[in-house]
C-alpha cells in the first residue's frame, strides 16, 4: 500500500488523526454551547441556534481554529474551558504504535496542525507526543490554514521537504485535496476520526482504519 523507500518526510495532522476527534466535537458542539447558554441566560436550543451559524460562517479559515478569536466573539475563555475537560484528550487506536514505528525509520516527522497553539499546549499535557517529531508546526505560525495553498508554500519554505517524497495523513478531505494540489505524493485519510461516530470513506483517498495498514509486517 505504501512503499516506504519513496518517503523522506512524514506530515501528520493532530486532531482526528493522532488524537480522537470526539474531544473536539464534544467541546464545540456541547461544552461551549452550554457555557454560552449559562453566561447569557439562554436555553441550550437558543444558544445553539445563535452559535452554529457563527461557527459555520468562517469554517476553513484561520479564525475558525483560533481560540483567541472565539474568546473575544463569545466573551468566554475558550482555552480555560478546554482545560476543564482536558482529561478527555485521547490517542486514536494504533497512533502511538505508528509514532514509535516512525521513530525507527530514516524519515523526518512533522506535526502539521490547524490547532491553535493554546490547544496544542493543552493536548500535549494529556497526550505527550512531542518526542516523536522533528518539529510541531501550527497553521497560526504560518499565517494560513491547511485548506489554503499559502500554508503549503510556507511549510515547504520552512521545512524544505520534497512533495514528491512526502507522506501526509489527515482526517479532512478538503485538506487532503489542498495537499494534493500542492503536489504531496502520498496521501491517506482517516476512516473514523471520532470514535463516537461511524466510519466513512474518503474517496478518492484511502481512509485508514488503522495505522497498522501502513506499518510493514
Amino acid at each position: 500500500m505504501l512503499d516506504w523507500s519513496q518517503v523522506d518526510t512524514v506530515l501528520l495532522d493532530m486532531d482526528g488523526t493522532l488524537l480522537d476527534l470526539s474531544f473536539d466535537n464534544y467541546f464545540w458542539s456541547t461544552y461551549v454551547i452550554s457555557a454560552f447558554a449559562r453566561q447569557n441566560n439562554l436555553s441550550l436550543s437558543t444558544a445553539r441556534a445563535q452559535l452554529v451559524p457563527k461557527f459555520e460562517s468562517i469554517k476553513g479559515t484561520l479564525n475558525w481554529y483560533c481560540l483567541d478569536y472565539w474568546s473575544e466573539r463569545l466573551d468566554l475563555d475558550i482555552a480555560a474551558l478546554k482545560a476543564e475537560i482536558q482529561h478527555q484528550v485521547a490517542f486514536r487506536p494504533s497512533a502511538v504504535r505508528f509514532l514509535q514505528f516512525l521513530s525507527e525509520q530514516p524519515v523526518e516527522v512533522y506535526l502539521a496542525t490547524n490547532a491553535h497553539p493554546k490547544t496544542l499546549e493543552i493536548k500535549l499535557l494529556n497526550a505527550n507526543f512531542h518526542q516523536y517529531f522533528n518539529a510541531l508546526v501550527t497553521s497560526h505560525e504560518l499565517g494560513a490554514p491547511k485548506e489554503q495553498q499559502e500554508f503549503w508554500r510556507a511549510l515547504q519554505q520552512s521545512l524544505n521537504f520534497d512533495p514528491a517524497r512526502t507522506l501526509f495523513i489527515d482526517d479532512s478531505q478538503v485538506i487532503l485535496e489542498a495537499a494534493e494540489t500542492f503536489g504531496i505524493a502520498h496521501l491517506f485519510g482517516i476512516a473514523q476520526p471520532d470514535s463516537q461516530q461511524p466510519a466513512r470513506n474518503m474517496l478518492p483517498y484511502h481512509a485508514l482504519t488503522s495505522f497498522d495498514e501502513i506499518i510493514p509486517r
